[in-house]
């Protein structure tokens, strides 16, 4: 075994059994402090956007490092231990599967207005102009896209770099839903926090869609169908990994995303992704199953990569 893939191990195992902490979340920690910031920097140009981005991901690359090299120099164990702490920081795979079986709960209970007040759980569209419908569809988007950015990046990040590389990778998305909107005050501001995203998302987002494909059948959908929507549809997306993973699970969900989407500060009309019908409240359910399959796969593979490119445990350990 190697020190990087049992911290994985024991962090996915630790998000699995506890999902996100309530208060205190470190995620949350580094909003507070890149909003702190952001008084200080924020012009609406891009170069200030970049300074202001460069600025936090380096602060959090260089403190993740010096930890983890302190974790090294002190053993396997302690090496492993921030593997894990880093891995459980970033994952969000089990608070994004338990937030859609909740939203599940309460459309088949016909509670649109709790689902309203849970939508912003998940994504930034305007609950308050979707009836139950374009919850569903606005959930099953989110839950597909979020399958990529809150668990498979965290993985393939952490299998690759460690500490330093997750938590990077867990802070540019963090800026990105905080500045990379292309609303009035960020469309210059946030571009390199967006295109940045784009960047390090680009692997895990592929990696989404191949798992949804060789998943296809825990739903009932095909393997073939899935890949056939993908690389059909995927690049009529606006974002360049949102569409690989949407289409995917339109695809092995055998529905059919995209349409009128509503933000706060646009209305969007998206493409259509995939040939099926208008995902009902069931499918949701089904593509909570599936996300919660790719994930659990994903952290097979990750993990697997990480004890082949890791540091090998002494056999003293």
């Amino acid at each position: 075994m190697f020190a990087r893939g049992i911290g994985m191990a024991a962090g996915v195992a630790a998000d699995l059994a506890f999902g996100d902490p309530r208060r205190g979340h470190p995620v949350a920690l580094f909003g507070g402090a890149a909003a702190a910031l952001e008084r200080y920097t924020y012009a609406d140009d891009r170069r200030a956007g970049a300074l202001h981005t460069a600025a936090l991901l380096t602060g959090v690359g260089v403190a993740a490092a010096v930890v983890q090299q302190a974790g090294r120099r002190r053993g396997v164990p302690a090496e492993a231990a921030c593997v894990a702490a880093a891995t459980f920081i970033a994952a969000g795979g089990t608070t994004l599967s338990r937030t859609g079986e909740q939203m599940v709960r309460l459309l088949r209970a016909s509670d649109v207005e709790g689902a309203r007040r849970l939508l912003p759980s998940l994504c930034g569209r305007d609950p308050s102009v979707l009836d139950a419908a374009g919850l569903t569809r606005a959930a099953l988007e989110s839950i597909a896209e979020n399958t990529s950015d809150a668990q498979i990046g965290p993985l393939v990040w952490a299998a690759v770099g460690g500490a330093p590389a997750v938590l990077v990778y867990r802070a540019a998305n963090t800026l990105d839903a905080m500045i990379g909107n292309r609303s009035p005050r960020y469309a210059r501001f946030g571009w390199a926090a967006a295109r940045f995203d784009d960047l390090l998302n680009l692997a895990p987002a592929r990696l989404t869609g191949v798992l949804a494909v060789v998943c296809a059948p825990v739903v009932g959908g095909s393997p073939a169908e899935a890949w056939r929507v993908w690389q059909r549809d995927a690049r009529k997306h606006p974002s360049p990994n949102a569409g690989v993973a949407e289409a995917s699970f339109a695809g092995a969900l055998g529905v059919r995303l995209g349409g009128p989407t509503q933000y706060a500060y646009e209305l969007e009309i998206r493409p259509t992704l995939g040939d099926g019908r208008t995902p009902d409240v069931d499918d949701l359910a089904r593509a909570v199953r599936l996300s919660r399959a790719v994930q659990l796969l994903a952290a097979v593979v990750a993990i697997s990569v990480a004890c082949r490119s890791g540091r090998r445990v002494s056999a003293r350990y």
